[in-house]
C-alpha cells in the first residue's frame, strides 16, 4: 500500500490526552486513581445555558448555521469583548468553531505558509507545536525559567524574530504555568511585534479565571495596530464549565476572519446549532457562576501551593490564573523511588501513576523535562488524596 501523509505520521499524540487515558484505563480495570490530567473544570454547567440547549432542540433548531458561526452567537462573542475588554469588533470579524483548538487551527491554516516561523514560548500548550507542524510551518521555541515566572522578556522576542518569523503566539494565563502577563509587560511584546510587523495569536480561554485581585488585558485592547495583527481566540469551555458542547471563537481583522470561513465552509463547517444556542446564552446571560467558579478555583489553588511547597523534593510558584500547578521535580533526579529511577518528568509521571496511583501530566511535551502538571480542576477531596499519596510516594525512595 502506497505510504500515508509524512506530516501527519509525524504529528505526536497529546500528551495529556494519553496520561489521562491512561488514568481511565486503569480506573476502568479497578485501580482506585486520582486524575489530576485533563484540564476540564469539574462544575456543571450553568443550568440557564443548559436549558437554552433544550429549547433549542424543542424549537427545533437544528439546521445548519453559516460556516464561521450563526449570527447570533457571532454578536454575543462581540458583546463579550466590548463588556470584558472595550474591544470593537463587528460580528463578521467573528469565527466559530469546534472549540478553541479548532479555532486555532483554523487561524493557523489561514496565516501560515511552509516555511514560515512562528515564535513559541515554553513551557507552552502542547498543541500549539505540533499544530503549527501540520500546517508545515517552523516552531521556535523560547525557553522561559521559573526564575522570570515562566514569561517571555521583550529581549527574547526580539532575538528570535527573522525575516521568516510570521506569527508569535501568546496563551494568557497560561496553559501550563498559571501566569498571567501584566499590561506593561503585554504592550512591551506589542510594540515589538508592531515594529516587525508580526502576527500575534493571543489565546485568551482563560482570561475569566485570575486570582489574588489582579486583572486581565487583551492584548488586542492595547492600540489599533496591535489589535489588527492580533487574533484573539476565546471560548467558552472553561468560564462556564461546558468543555463537551465544543464552542471556541477568533476575533480577528475582516481578512484573516474571511479567510477563516471559507476554510471553514470546506472543512468542518460550523459547530452543533444546539450548542451554538447554549454559548449565545453562556455569553449574554449572568455571569455570576463564573465569579462562583473562579472563587472555588482560588481556594483550591492557595490550598495545593501551600501545602505542595511543604512537601520535601518538590516545589511550585503560586499560578496567577487558569488551574494549573507547575510541580519542580529537579531535586528528584537521580532518585530511585518505588523501584523507579527517575530522571525526568516522563519517568516521574508514569512512576507516580503506576506506584502513587495518581495521574499528572509530565512537561516534557510542553517544553521542559523537569516539571509535571497538577489540574485543580477537580475537588478539594482528590486534591488532598493526591497530596497524601504524593507524600507516601515520595517516602518509597531506595537508597
Amino acid at each position: 500500500m502506497k505510504e500515508l501523509s509524512n506530516v501527519a505520521c509525524s504529528v505526536e499524540p497529546s500528551a495529556t490526552l494519553s496520561v489521562d487515558s491512561l488514568a481511565k484505563k486503569l480506573k476502568a480495570e479497578g485501580e482506585d486513581i486520582v486524575g489530576f490530567g485533563a484540564g476540564e473544570p469539574d462544575f456543571e454547567t450553568p443550568d440557564n445555558i443548559k436549558e437554552a440547549g433544550i429549547r433549542a432542540i424543542r424549537e427545533g433548531k437544528t439546521r445548519y448555521t453559516p460556516a464561521a458561526g450563526m449570527k447570533e452567537l457571532r454578536e454575543a462573542c462581540a458583546y463579550r469583548l466590548k463588556q470584558d475588554f472595550g474591544l470593537d469588533y463587528d460580528y463578521k470579524q467573528i469565527v466559530i468553531g469546534s472549540g478553541a483548538k479548532h479555532v486555532l487551527y483554523t487561524a493557523l491554516t489561514a496565516l501560515i505558509n511552509p516555511g514560515d516561523e512562528v515564535i513559541i514560548p515554553a513551557p507552552y500548550w502542547v498543541s500549539y507545536y505540533e499544530m503549527v507542524r501540520m500546517v508545515c510551518g517552523h516552531p521556535v521555541i523560547i525557553r522561559t525559567k521559573e526564575a522570570q515566572q515562566f514569561k517571555i522578556t521583550p529581549e527574547q522576542l526580539e532575538n528570535a524574530i527573522t525575516e521568516k518569523t510570521k506569527l508569535f503566539m501568546l496563551n494568557n494565563p497560561s496553559n501550563p504555568t498559571g501566569m498571567l502577563y501584566s499590561r506593561d509587560e503585554l504592550k512591551a511584546l506589542a510594540d515589538i511585534c508592531v515594529k516587525h510587523d508580526i502576527y500575534i495569536m493571543s489565546d485568551e480561554i482563560y482570561y475569566c479565571l485570575v486570582y489574588d485581585n489582579k486583572k486581565f488585558t487583551s492584548i488586542a485592547s492595547l492600540g489599533p495596530e496591535i489589535k489588527k495583527r492580533t487574533i484573539v481566540v476565546n471560548g467558552v469551555s472553561k468560564a462556564y464549565a461546558m468543555t463537551g458542547w465544543r464552542i471556541g471563537f477568533a476575533a480577528a481583522n475582516p481578512e484573516i476572519a474571511g479567510v477563516m470561513g471559507n476554510l471553514l465552509s470546506h472543512s468542518a463547517s460550523a459547530p452543533s446549532t444546539i450548542s451554538q444556542v447554549a454559548a449565545t446564552e453562556a455569553l449574554t446571560g449572568p455571569q455570576d457562576t463564573v465569579e462562583a467558579m473562579r472563587k472555588v478555583f482560588e481556594e483550591r489553588r492557595n490550598y495545593i501551593v501551600e501545602r505542595m511547597n511543604k512537601i520535601d523534593g518538590v516545589s511550585c510558584i503560586s499560578p496567577d490564573g487558569a488551574f494549573y500547578i507547575m510541580m519542580n521535580i529537579k531535586k528528584l533526579f537521580g532518585r530511585n523511588i518505588c523501584g523507579h529511577l527517575i530522571n525526568n518528568a516522563d519517568d516521574f509521571a508514569y512512576a507516580f501513576l503506576a506506584k502513587g496511583k495518581v495521574a499528572v501530566v509530565p512537561c516534557t511535551a510542553f517544553g521542559t523535562s523537569s516539571f509535571v502538571r497538577w489540574t485543580y480542576a477537580t475537588s478539594m477531596e482528590n486534591i488532598k488524596k493526591g497530596l497524601d499519596r504524593l507524600e507516601e510516594f515520595l517516602k518509597g525512595e531506595q537508597k
